[in-house]
Formats: C-alpha cells, sequence, structure tokens
C-alpha cells in the first residue's frame, strides 16, 4: 500500500478526497481512479489456452478494469448496459449527480458517461465508492489507484 492507493472503503474514500484536492491544487486537467484487477493464474492459463483454440483476433480483447476520472466538477467512466442500469438507478440517491452526457461509439462495446458533480469532496468520494460497489459490483477488499493527479 501506498499513499496512491486504498483497499478498504474508508480508505479509498480518502483516496478519492485526497486525489481530487490534489487534482484542484495542482490545477490539472482532471483525476484518474483505476481499479485493479486481481486475476488467478489458473484464470490467466484458462484464457490463453482458449484464445490458443479460436485463434482469432477477438480472443485477444480483454475486459479493461473499471476507472473514473474527475475534472471540472464532473465524473467520467465507462459502462456496460448492464452497469449503466445500475449506474442509473444510484444517480437516484445522489440528486447532486446528474448524467450530463452519454456516448456509445460505434466502435466500443459500451458507453461513456459524463456526470456533473456539484458537490462537495467528502460527497463525490461517497459517490465513487458506491459507484464501485453497486455500479462494477467490485469486492470491499479492491484496490483504486491514483494514477493521475
Amino acid at each position: 500500500m501506498s499513499r496512491f492507493s486504498a483497499d478498504t472503503p474508508k480508505g479509498r474514500r480518502k483516496l478519492v478526497m485526497d486525489a481530487i484536492t490534489a487534482h484542484r491544487e495542482r490545477g490539472s486537467p482532471f483525476c484518474t481512479l483505476l481499479v485493479e484487477y486481481d486475476f488467478e493464474p489458473a484464470e490467466m492459463e484458462d484464457e490463453s489456452e482458449r484464445e490458443g483454440e479460436s485463434g482469432g483476433e477477438d480472443a485477444e480483447v480483454e475486459e479493461a478494469p473499471p476507472w473514473i476520472q474527475f475534472g471540472d466538477q464532473t465524473l467520467n467512466l465507462d459502462c456496460t448496459d448492464e452497469e449503466l442500469d445500475r449506474l442509473k438507478n444510484l444517480l437516484r440517491e445522489f440528486p447532486a449527480f446528474k448524467i450530463e452526457q452519454l456516448e456509445s461509439p460505434e466502435e466500443a462495446e459500451g458507453t461513456n458517461v459524463r456526470i456533473s458533480a456539484k458537490a462537495d469532496v467528502n460527497r463525490i468520494a461517497q459517490f465513487v465508492e458506491r459507484t464501485l460497489q453497486t455500479v462494477y459490483e467490485c469486492p470491499k477488499s479492491t484496490t483504486v489507484w491514483a494514477v493521475e493527479v
């Protein structure tokens, strides 16, 4: 663990608050939070075997880990259709957060979502934590990294 990662709900909320504060103090365009995916060696071997068997280009496509960016009072994230449904339900609990833009490029398998976040840094951190748990269904021990501030 370092000051750039956290793996508990309380730690992740503090990490989000610290990352947003640092982003604002530095005047950077945005800060990025990335979920660390842990793959079991057996899972990796099984995937490699399947990819080798299929021989197709589609076999090389891996699911990207969830990420959330914050900048200019806006959260930016990508969702599958199922995740987007869960996100819309979650937003009912956070009236200060509203979807501003949905973009689904033809070449992408999901939707990029921009959410206005006109709230204090603590409330934004709460929303990010709930997004990880509810929308992305991350385990409570998930590690999140502040990869860009």
